[in-house]
């Protein structure tokens, strides 16, 4: 079984003996504290506040970890856009510059117009 797993017999049979450590036993009930709070936000946390939560409640633990373990877990923060209605404002007192073309894009050469220069501009 060892050849078909590609593990060495001495760390198959560690692996038996010690299937989980302590810090991975941290890390797996740190996870579940970090799914509970995630959740309660209704997927609105990210990182920052759920690291603040954690460390209210007595869970001293770093925003980078929670990061990374929000990560591994696939959990992202729903960020919502505000909206703004965008409108043109028509009804302004600004000058309005001059139609010289007047939609006559025809010319002899580029950067000239046949109306414009006959208008003298």
């Amino acid at each position: 079984m060892c050849k078909v797993l590609k593990v060495s017999v001495s760390g198959y049979y560690y692996w038996l003996k010690h299937p989980i450590g302590a810090r991975q036993h941290k890390t797996q009930q740190l996870l579940i504290q970090i799914q509970q709070v995630y959740d309660r936000s209704q997927s609105r946390y990210g990182s920052p506040r759920i690291t603040d939560d954690l460390n209210e409640s007595g869970v001293k633990v770093s925003r980078n970890r929670v990061a990374r373990l929000m990560k591994k877990a696939s959990l992202k923060s729903i960020m919502y856009k505000k909206y703004h209605v965008q409108t043109t404002d028509s009804k302004h007192d600004y000058p309005v510059a001059s139609n010289l073309l007047n939609r006559e894009f025809s010319a002899d050469k580029p950067g000239q117009n046949r109306s414009a220069e006959a208008m003298g501009v």
